[in-house]
């Protein structure tokens, strides 16, 4: 598993409304912004469970809306 000696994470979020973790201490990848979320991973990841009801990407749901309009 990628960085298994990291203990502090941030949740990260993408432009696609697309969520996951990072390493605290590391510069964000390009494209992805932070959240207001810190901490060990069990913890950002229970958040990423809470707030990431679907997993659909923003444009995929936005075309499924349209569509069914």
């Amino acid at each position: 598993m990628p960085f298994e000696s990291c203990e502090d994470f941030v949740v990260v979020r993408n432009h696609e409304d697309q969520y996951s973790i990072w390493p605290a201490e590391l510069s964000l990848p390009r494209g992805w912004t932070a959240e207001q979320v810190r901490g060990p991973r069990a913890d950002c990841l229970e958040y990423i469970d809470r707030v990431w009801t679907d997993m659909r990407p923003r444009g995929l749901r936005q075309a499924t809306d349209r569509s069914a309009d």
